[in-house]
């Protein structure tokens, strides 16, 4: 897809983000806001799949899984606009007997939803499980996985790299949210992850670093992975990005990791983010 197509459709989708956490006034707006260039460009531009037909299994598709589940608004706008279900059901996010928890969860059977994720840590284990059953299953599709970068302090993380690489799963492309921000401060502060790139090369990972708020980088970036399946090492994408991007008072600062904007916080937002589809 065109990347000016895929720039309108991710300013909707950050139109969604704090329309539904504003709405609710429940949420994290910040890793959303952030991510929503790179799952707007997974979906709408990479991987395929199959919105009108969704199946658990996943065979024939490519599979998605979000570990850092507490973004989960920006993968909902994403889903519902590319017609896994209605776009109007994105108003009920958070709300008592939605499928759209705060977490993703398929208790309810929402669409595009595969496992239930926010524990933090656990996505990766999980995405390499999947693509050790692609391969099982001789199904030459693709898993990918998106991480927070505060989620790698956790020790399950770098048991699953190790596991990943000693056992050759290349059919599994994993990113990183690299916004260097976390709940209670800057990441250097609360538990400093070092040279991200030297620690996943030393376990054994492809590392390709990019700019997750830059469409074109993004495309080729994930061009250049998908180049490097099949090949004995599992894929990392080292991606940085701005928290809260899009919305000027909310970059910069890890203030908006779990806060809702009040009335006058979301007009204000609203107004820097161009409706192009349509709000619900």
């Amino acid at each position: 897809m065109d990347t000016k197509e895929l720039q309108k459709i991710a300013s909707q989708v950050r139109r969604d983000i704090v329309r539904m956490i504003h709405g609710v006034q429940s949420g994290h707006p910040g890793g959303s806001l952030g991510c929503a260039d790179y799952i707007t460009t997974l979906y709408f531009d990479v991987i395929k799949h199959n919105p009108e037909n969704f199946t658990i299994d996943g065979m024939g598709e490519d599979m998605f899984f979000l570990s850092n589940g507490h973004i989960a608004p920006a993968w909902y706008s994403v889903l519902a606009r590319i017609g896994y279900f209605p776009v109007s059901e994105l108003s009920t996010l958070r709300k008592l007997g939605s499928r759209l928890q705060g977490h993703p969860s398929i208790a309810k059977g929402l669409p595009g939803i595969r496992v239930a994720s926010g524990s933090l840590g656990q996505g990766l284990s999980v995405a390499i499980g999947v693509a050790l059953s692609k391969k099982l299953n001789k199904d030459s599709n693709l898993v990918y996985v998106l991480m927070g970068d505060g989620e790698i302090q956790e020790g399950q993380i770098w048991e699953a790299a190790l596991y990943a690489s000693a056992n050759k799963v290349d059919n599994i492309i994993a990113a990183i949210d690299y916004n260097k921000k976390q709940i209670d401060g800057a990441i250097k502060d609360v538990l400093d992850l070092g040279n991200l790139r030297a620690k996943w090369e030393s376990f054994g990972w492809e590392v390709i670093e990019l700019n997750g708020n830059n469409i074109d980088d993004i495309k080729e970036k994930i061009s250049i992975a998908q180049s490097k399946i099949g090949k004995n090492k599992p894929v990392m994408l080292l991606m940085e990005t701005e928290m809260g991007m899009g919305v000027d008072f909310m970059m910069g600062t890890h203030a908006w990791h779990g806060k809702a904007p009040n009335d006058d916080e979301a007009k204000i937002a609203l107004n820097q983010l161009e409706e192009t589809l349509g709000d619900y």
